[in-house]
């Protein structure tokens, strides 16, 4: 399933909504698994694209794929941007937008 066929026809997903404890929890929990460390490390507000070392060009397609798995959903091009992985919060409301 890909976001565009579970949200509304014509609804872009957007960072404005607030992401879900549960989603933010998730991805902490794949991103421990994919680079290390506890999942604790991973708050709402850890920087992701750019900012964490161990989160190179590999890690970064690594990790798109255990989200489309984990979640359910197809990422887009489009969706790879800075602003979406700019930090685990980004990230899970972008997340939980593709999935509602």
């Amino acid at each position: 399933m890909t976001h565009e066929t579970s949200r509304e026809a014509g609804a872009a997903p957007t960072l404005e909504r607030p992401a879900t404890d549960a989603t933010e929890v998730a991805l902490a929990g794949l991103l421990a698994e994919l680079l290390g460390g506890d999942p604790g490390r991973y708050t709402p507000d850890t920087e992701l694209f750019g900012s964490l070392p161990e989160l190179d060009s590999l890690a970064l397609v690594e990790l798109i794929t255990a989200i489309e798995e984990r979640f359910d959903i197809e990422l887009d091009e489009d969706d790879i941007t800075a602003e979406v992985f700019g930090t685990v919060e980004s990230l899970a409301a972008h997340v939980d937008a593709c999935t509602a």
